[in-house]
């Protein structure tokens, strides 16, 4: 066996354990919903949330609480000149400890606004991961619409090919009616769809990379040649959206898990303008402290010494300090109420916007399923069955086999643009349900 046949085995064998490993890492087609799955599963954003609604209820906890008491010991007024606890009166060995209170409801009113903080964390791992699949689902369609594009395209090349091979016949045969430019016609639309499967390779590839940032590995997995049809979660139209007022849009897209989140942070930032109202009142003081004394110099006994005391501050000078951070908590709900609002309007006008895209790629995927596919075929056989019978133009029949491989592309596009619409439709309208028993807040 010579070296080039040992280099044949060696890579027939590689290549037949990359196709074995392929198939025992992708086993079957990834589906959609398997796509979806797997970046809900994968996304690290679902865990750093979970975590900081539990990093602020450990916080709702520690707000509620005390400051720790502090101890003080001190030796005072010792004579400088011995040193002698017993020379003196006054001098003694106290130890002391103190407790501070905060200022009104500071610490119920703190504990409520981190719990506040930290329940709009499922509302908002309830966005996400309705984002996540509109976005998984949008990338999946785009690696979808080019595979398939490259099996219609794969379909279509070998009758080209035939035409080619009978151009080529025809033209070197004395009998033939083909003529050069024949030939060459039929050359050039071959290599026009050998660029066109390579442009396609191009834009499934460069999906199927941006589709590994959610879901890894499985990304570059063949896809289920089926399109899936998605259904959506409420049934609209193009006249229902346009005849319908600002406040009935509203309605349908009130319960999205991003509002509900924003009401969260509203609630929050309401309790921190009754926060920033407890500084009006003073924060108290508690104090207690006992001092030993150790006998005089003649050996009677002196009593030892106890001492309590309460402490408060007096917020006088409000106009700097209180009255403004009052007036800084309350502009900042004002702003967080005026990013729902605003948020609001851009997810109704989104959700016009996809409902009519949805209405009038119906009325295409309608016409071409109904009229210009069916009409696109009966042109092209029709073409080819002339040039067969000598009766018809050969530039004729690559003409209108062209056009009805393009209709059949433009068909799967409008079809992958619909789902992709849907999914998005799907998005707009996700709904917080398990948190309907709180009544959505206006805008």
């Amino acid at each position: 066996m010579n070296l080039s046949n040992v280099t044949f085995f060696v890579v027939l064998s590689l290549s037949v354990s990359n196709v074995i490993g392929y198939a025992q890492t992708f086993p079957e087609p990834l589906k959609l919903e398997q796509a979806v799955a797997l970046a809900v599963d994968a996304d690290p954003w679902l865990t750093g949330s979970q975590f900081t609604q539990e990093a602020l209820n450990d916080e709702a906890i520690a707000a509620a609480t005390l400051p720790d008491p502090r101890m003080s010991l001190m030796a005072g007024n010792f004579p400088v000149d011995s040193f002698d606890i017993n020379q003196e009166g006054m001098t003694q060995l106290s130890v002391g400890i103190s407790q501070m209170f905060p200022r009104g409801d500071s610490l119920s009113l703190t504990r409520r606004q981190k719990q506040q903080l930290a329940e709009q964390h499922p509302l908002l791992r309830l966005d996400r991961r309705a984002k996540v699949g509109a976005t998984v689902s949008q990338l999946w369609l785009e690696v979808f619409k080019a595979q398939e594009s490259i099996r219609l395209i794969e379909q279509d090349r070998a009758l080209f090919e035939q035409l080619v091979d009978a151009a080529k016949a025809g033209y070197s045969s004395a009998l033939g009616r083909a003529r050069q430019q024949d030939v060459i016609r039929a050359q050039l639309e071959l290599t026009r769809l050998e660029d066109r499967l390579t442009m396609l390779r191009q834009q499934q590839q460069a999906a199927q990379k941006r589709l590994t940032e959610w879901i890894g590995a499985p990304a570059t997995a063949p896809l289920a040649p089926v399109l899936p049809t998605q259904s959506l979660s409420r049934p609209l139209s193009v006249p229902t959206i346009k005849q319908s007022s600002e406040h009935t849009r509203y309605e349908w897209i009130r319960h999205h898990p991003a509002l509900r989140a924003l009401d969260q942070r509203i609630d929050a930032t309401q309790t921190g303008v009754d926060l920033a109202k407890q500084k009006y009142k003073p924060e108290w003081g508690l104090t207690a402290q006992y001092g030993y004394r150790d006998n005089d110099p003649m050996g009677r006994d002196r009593a030892d010494l106890f001492s309590v005391g309460v402490t408060f501050d007096l917020p006088l000078f409000t106009g700097n300090r209180q009255d403004k951070e009052v007036s800084a908590a309350v502009n900042r709900t004002e702003a967080i109420k005026t990013e729902k609002h605003l948020l609001g309007r851009r997810l109704m006008a989104e959700l016009e916007t996809a409902s009519v895209q949805l209405a009038r790629l119906d009325e295409r995927q309608a016409l071409y399923a109904d009229q210009l596919l069916p009409q696109m075929a009966e042109q092209a056989e029709a073409s080819l069955t002339a040039y067969n019978n000598d009766d018809g133009d050969f530039a004729e029949a690559v003409r209108a086999r062209i056009a009805e491989l393009n209709a059949k592309v433009d068909a799967l596009a409008i079809a992958v643009d619909r789902q992709k619409t849907i999914a998005q439709i799907n998005y707009l309208l996700a709904e917080a349900s398990f948190d309907d028993a709180r009544p959505a807040k206006p805008f």
